[in-house]
């Protein structure tokens, strides 16, 4: 899977396409007719088909832009459009969310499938030290207010009280200052407005192996990259994971550069990436005090606006 195209670039397919085969007359009811939202600032097709196609464009949220931009597919059949859609990496991971095992704390869970067949599976040690989301993931992503409405449903909280304690709760699996900055910062920044923005998913389990290192032995090797810093998980089936990386990252046991150990975090990087998933590194020296999270807040800035735009 390579990585997903920016909504810029379905905007300008869609623009040029109009514009090739519509007059300036009938470009305003092609535009009512595909769903694309109202103009707001007075421009008019009369002036230039492809800014006034581009400005409606604007207005759409992604979700409602692949609509839009399937539904030319389907009346025009352009097969530049087509590609972008199928074949780039729009349509984010492949395959179905079926469980989230997030907000980790200490050992591992034991987990065992209840129904191989169905995918079905049972934690039957440590289900207190993690959390497990086992709903079907909503076209608009898995967002604050869906998470919060499935910790009212799981612990009886209700109101303002169900957030904060999700939000102690998540905050119990943060281990390290850097990751607990930058988990208050982009909660802090939704305080008061949790619908539509993406949770924020901390220690998640990506790859699970049933046996401790101790088990494996001398002779055998752990999976990768078990749990993940953080995940997000917007619209369009896009997966983000967020990395804090501490010394453990690259240097060994007694603290020496390790050029084995980077090698190995950059190859499983490399094999993700491929899956679909987008991920960003930030290094734990980067994430303190008032700069560290003014950083934090430049960045999501620049993420979630590529993929709400």
């Amino acid at each position: 899977m390579t990585p997903q195209v920016a909504p810029d670039k379905i905007r300008e397919q869609i623009a040029d396409l109009l514009w090739e085969h519509t007059s300036a007359y009938e470009t305003e009811e092609v535009c009512d007719r595909l769903g694309m939202p109202p103009i707001l600032d007075g421009t008019v097709a009369m002036s230039s088909k492809r800014v006034y196609v581009r400005k409606r464009l604007q207005r759409a949220p992604l979700p409602e832009l692949l609509d839009i931009a399937q539904r030319v597919v389907d009346e025009y059949h352009d097969g530049k459009l087509e590609q972008l859609l199928d074949g780039d990496g729009l349509r984010g991971v492949a395959g179905e969310l079926q469980n989230v095992i997030f907000a980790a704390v200490g050992p591992k869970p034991r987990i065992v499938l209840r129904d191989a067949i169905n995918n079905v599976i049972e934690i039957i040690e440590g289900a207190e030290r993690c959390l497990v989301y086992d709903r079907p993931l909503p076209a608009n992503g898995l967002d604050w207010g869906t998470l919060v409405d499935w910790w009212k449903e799981d612990t009886g909280t209700t109101g303002r009280e169900a957030a904060l304690s999700l939000y102690h709760r998540l905050s119990k699996a943060l281990a390290s200052p850097p990751e607990k900055l930058l988990f208050r910062t982009y909660c802090r920044r939704y305080a008061n407005d949790t619908r539509d923005v993406p949770a924020l998913l901390p220690q998640v389990y990506m790859h699970y192996d049933p046996f401790t290192k101790r088990e494996l032995g001398s002779e055998g090797d752990e999976l990768p990259r078990q749990r993940m810093d953080f995940l997000l998980l917007p619209t369009n089936r896009a997966r983000i994971v967020i990395e804090v990386d501490g010394k453990q990252h690259y240097a060994d046991e007694s603290g020496r550069a390790s050029p084995q150990r980077y090698a190995e975090m950059v190859r499983e990087d490399r094999a993700i990436r491929l899956d679909g998933y987008e991920v960003y590194r930030f290094g734990g020296k980067e994430l303190f005090g008032e700069a560290g999270e003014a950083l934090v807040d430049a960045f999501f800035d620049r993420l979630l606006d590529r993929h709400t735009q």
